[in-house]
């Protein structure tokens, strides 16, 4: 488990380097504000369309091989990025990054394939957290390596930074990272016809809660992306912020989200109950939306993004894990290739909405949107998830 962790949680600093500087480089380009979403949802639609492929040929293949594969394509994307000298190539380098982070659900599937039904949140947990620390490292160094002034930016240094830490996660993957799936697993994979992998996502959407799990985290995600996506241009608009400013805010996000995600989601799961979580998360989600465009201080903002942390920490692990126990071992790969789908298909179309409130009806528009959205989803998981909890068994591979 603490292999996968540290794979993941370096692979997740260099993406996080370059997360504040993106709205600015699309800016330095002469971008609007909805052409830099659509900047940021080029890698979500490339994500979307090889999450569930890539899931699929881990089941067949392995954990171990896609992993690899994707980590070295990662490397080579960012050195892409570093050299872009136009819009459209910097259109180009997110869009191949994008195919290579379809890794993420071959990443919950290994978790799964490692972790017991009693400790499965627990396991989830620790892959939120790779991510919530590499929230903390990443933007922090990318908006250090950038600098505070967003008129001079330094786009080149971050992207290859990103670079050196993806080739560090590639090393201890190809040392250290065994394999997690069994070979009777993948003997018995190998043994079925090939099938369609889009006509196996869609079939995953159609089995009733699984279905559910899968939209609510599509939601969750949809929201979440669009703030992602709008907050940089925000801060600019509304304290002058540059890449550095920004890239503290994140790193402190990622600071709840790990404290929450590597520390308490475990013992919060067996206590109150997966679905419990996922409506206190969607509730909170909604308020620290709704609080920001109400935020005109520092101490303010930090409180509404700390809300809005702690709601996307406890209901992000607790659906994964739930969307886990709705798949035999045997398909798990490509169940969490179609949960990362969705949530990838989130990342498309909540940038894009989020850019086009932001440009047509002004800044705090995509916020106030977001919270309407959220408290409909709590709404529909206290009616539908309220019991909702982890088997006390599941299978697990050897």
């Amino acid at each position: 488990m603490f292999v996968l962790f540290l794979v993941v949680f370096i692979d997740l600093v260099g993406f996080g380097i370059v997360i504040p500087l993106l709205p600015f480089f699309g800016e330095h380009f002469n971008a609007t504000p909805d052409v830099v979403t659509l900047l940021l949802a080029t890698y979500s639609i490339t994500q979307l369309i090889s999450a569930p492929i890539l899931g699929r040929l881990s089941d067949r293949y392995g954990r171990r091989p896609i992993l690899l594969f994707s980590l070295l394509g990662s490397i080579i994307t960012y050195v892409w990025l570093g050299f872009a000298d136009t819009l459209l190539m910097l259109f180009f380098a997110r869009a191949f990054n994008g195919l290579m982070a379809g890794n993420i659900a071959t990443a919950f599937a290994y978790m799964a394939d490692i972790t017991t039904a009693e400790n499965r949140a627990k396991g989830m947990g620790v892959i939120g957290a790779a991510f919530g620390l590499g929230f903390i490292m990443g933007p922090a160094i990318g908006g250090i390596l950038a600098g505070s002034d967003p008129a001079n930016a330094n786009f080149q240094l971050p992207a290859l930074t990103a670079a050196a830490f993806s080739t560090v996660a590639l090393i201890i993957a190809l040392v250290k990272l065994k394999e997690s799936l069994s070979i009777e697993a993948r003997a018995n994979v190998a043994a079925m016809p090939v099938r369609n992998h889009w006509k196996s996502f869609f079939e995953t959407l159609t089995r009733p809660r699984l279905g559910l799990l899968i939209a609510l985290s599509f939601l969750c995600t949809f929201v979440f992306s669009g703030m992602e996506t709008t907050f940089a241009m925000w801060t600019r608009r509304e304290f002058d912020w540059g890449p550095e400013q920004n890239g503290y805010l994140f790193a402190f996000l990622g600071i709840i989200s790990a404290m929450i995600q590597g520390g308490l989601i475990g013992r919060l799961s067996k206590k109150f109950g997966e679905g419990k979580l996922v409506i206190t998360g969607t509730l909170a989600l909604g308020i620290g939306l709704g609080l920001i465009p109400l935020s005109h201080n520092l101490p303010m903002i930090m409180f509404a993004t700390c809300i809005l942390a702690i709601g996307f920490a406890l209901s992000t692990p607790s659906l994964n894990s739930l969307i886990s126990f709705e798949s035999k071992e045997t398909e798990r790969g490509g169940v969490m290739g179609a949960s990362r789908s969705a949530a990838t298909l989130a990342r498309v179309l909540g940038p894009i909405l989020a850019g086009i409130l932001f440009a047509q009806l002004g800044r705090d528009a995509p916020y106030f949107a977001g919270t309407v959205v959220m408290f409909i989803v709590c709404a529909i998981a206290f009616v539908k998830l309220n019991d909702f909890r982890a088997p006390k068994t599941a299978p697990v591979s050897e």
